[in-house]
Parts: structure tokens; C-alpha cells; sequence
């Protein structure tokens, strides 16, 4: 068992969401603050000490599927069913620019380069590509990596490497310094769902259909601990996973109304935690779009984390007192 303590209290329920939450995200440096992305189409600022709604922002015409906040906490990114990355600016809730280019809906967008100097997006079409924020008069992709057999599903930028997951059941790490392309096939004919390097790259959290969440090596491709059972179930929506309090921990979502959190050194179930209000009322959650807990965001300085689910509400955890 590992010795640190994960904080497991529920501190605030975030209920201001006309639909399911299909993404959430803390802002960066102490956390402050939380951005939601919904079904309803909008994306909100919270501030989960007082369960606060700050700021509405509204522009999507389809559903938001991913944000991103910038490190200075001045702008953001949003991405979802309009098959375009719109960045925004936090203080006066306006949309700054829009970059089109891909033909399906996107699933995920994340800040990259030196002081958040491009935005990485990956669509349903299979593609991913880089945008140029400088550049103010030129919104077409800098770059487009087309080696994706499928819908792309997951990302994450950690230095000059993008993590890539696919519903083609590959993760790929594309390192723009080096002009490389590393493939791992993790779950042919699953589908990974979810993508996250460890803090040092040399590892990653992989989720996928079939119920399975894998800690992997950079360096050889294995897998070195499989995460799962116990009520855990993942087999048909897009359900991420993180991991928290230095890389001890595996979080993930689960269809069945509740967050999974393992040991990554044992593999063990360490705690089942309900997100759904009534706390399933004892039973068992039937899988259904409601009860899916979809995302999951960690807070590395305050020790705090956040769930979001189908049934409309964002879960703050915390520390008990």
C-alpha cells in the first residue's frame, strides 16, 4: 500500500449544467478556480471553495467535449461537435479566435510550445493538428499528423511530445523536437478512451473499452500494471483517467456512477467512490449516459480532484478536515 492519504471527501457539488459534463479541468498554478465543458453546449468558471458560478460562456452550437487553460490563466480553449478549436479570453468571455480545419467533431485540446504558443487538437476525422497562435493573421494548422486509423480520442502535450490515443486502439507519441513517432498498440479492438504521461514521460495512464486501465513503459512498450475489476466498468462511453499525488495513485471515472481510484505500484482497488448524488441507493447503476462518470482533473497543490458526470454535477474532493 502506498503511504500517501487521497483526499476522498466531497467538499462541493457543482449543479449549474443543463446536461451532462463531459469535461473539466482546473485552472492553472494553485487551482483556484474550475472550468466545466457540457452537452448543454456552454463552458463554466467556478469557484469551488463557495460552489460559485463566475462566468458563462457561450459560443459552441454543439456540445464541448475538452478545455484547456493557458498557464497564466488568461485564456482558454474549447473544443466539441462545431469541428473547431475556439480560444478563448477569461476575463471578458469573448472568443479570441477560431480555427477550423478539421472535418468532424473534436475530442480533445490542449496547450503546448514555448508560453502557450500553439494549441494541439484532435478530431473524430483521425487527425491531429497544431495551431499557431502567433500567428494572427493565419488560422490554418502549422502541422497535421494523419497516422491515426481512427477517431482521436485523447491527448496531452508534456514538452515538446503529444500523447495521441485512438479508437484504433494505438497510443502515439509524436515528438515535434526530434521529428519522431513512437506507436504502442495497448488495446487492439477496444478502443483507448483516455492518455496521460507521468510526470517524468517516462510512463503513461491508458484508458480503453473493455473495462481496462494500464499503466505502460515508455521505454519498452510493456505494460507494467493493469487496473480493473471490482464493479469497474468502461465498455461503451469515453470515460478518462489521471494519475494523482505524484504518479501513486490511478483515478478513473466508471459507467457505474462512481470513481475508481488504484495503488499504481500493487494494482489494487484502493477506493470505490460514488459521484452520483444518492450514492446509487445501494444497488446496482444500470450503465446509461446519466450515470456515466466521464472526467476526472487533479489539483497537485491543493490536493484536491473533481469528477464530472452525466447526471449533470461536478464532484470537488478534498482532504477530510
Amino acid at each position: 500500500m502506498t503511504s500517501k492519504p487521497f483526499p476522498t471527501t466531497p467538499i462541493a457539488r457543482l449543479t449549474d449544467h443543463n446536461g451532462p459534463v463531459h469535461a473539466v479541468t482546473f485552472s492553472a498554478g494553485t487551482g483556484q478556480y474550475i472550468l466545466t465543458g457540457s452537452q448543454d453546449r456552454s463552458v463554466r468558471l467556478f469557484n469551488p471553495s463557495t460552489s460559485r458560478l463566475i462566468q458563462t460562456y457561450s459560443a459552441h452550437g454543439y456540445e464541448v467535449l475538452d478545455l484547456s487553460v493557458s498557464s497564466d490563466n488568461a485564456r482558454f480553449a474549447s473544443v466539441g461537435g462545431d469541428k473547431a478549436v475556439f480560444l478563448w479570453d477569461v476575463a471578458t468571455a469573448q472568443t479570441l479566435r477560431r480555427f477550423n480545419g478539421h472535418a468532424a467533431r473534436l475530442n480533445a485540446v490542449a496547450f503546448g510550445g514555448e508560453g502557450d504558443s500553439v494549441l494541439v487538437s484532435g478530431s473524430y476525422d483521425g487527425t491531429v493538428k497544431v495551431w499557431d497562435l502567433k500567428a494572427r493573421n493565419d488560422s490554418r494548422a502549422i502541422m497535421t499528423f494523419s497516422e491515426a486509423k481512427d477517431s482521436v480520442s485523447s491527448l496531452e502535450v508534456l514538452g515538446s511530445e503529444i500523447f495521441v490515443g485512438s479508437v484504433d486502439g494505438r497510443v502515439r507519441v509524436y515528438d515535434l523536437g526530434a521529428g519522431t513517432v513512437d506507436c504502442d498498440v495497448v488495446a487492439p479492438g477496444k478502443g483507448v478512451t483516455s492518455v496521460m504521461p507521468t510526470r517524468a514521460a517516462d510512463g503513461y495512464l491508458v484508458s480503453s473499452l473493455g473495462s481496462e486501465v494500464r499503466f505502460m513503459d515508455r521505454g519498452t512498450g510493456k505494460c507494467l500494471q493493469r487496473f480493473g475489476g471490482e464493479g469497474f466498468v468502461n465498455e461503451e462511453y469515453r470515460v478518462r483517467s489521471m494519475l494523482a499525488m505524484g504518479d501513486a495513485y490511478a483515478v478513473s471515472g466508471s459507467e457505474d456512477g462512481r470513481v475508481y481510484v488504484w495503488d499504481v505500484l500493487t494494482g489494487a482497488v484502493v477506493h470505490r467512490l460514488w459521484h452520483l448524488r444518492d450514492g446509487g441507493k445501494g444497488e446496482k447503476v444500470v450503465a446509461s449516459k446519466k450515470n456515466v462518470v466521464s472526467a476526472v482533473a487533479w489539483n497537485q497543490l491543493k490536493k484536491q480532484w473533481a469528477s464530472a458526470g452525466g447526471d449533470g454535477s461536478v464532484v470537488v474532493w478534498g482532504m477530510a478536515e
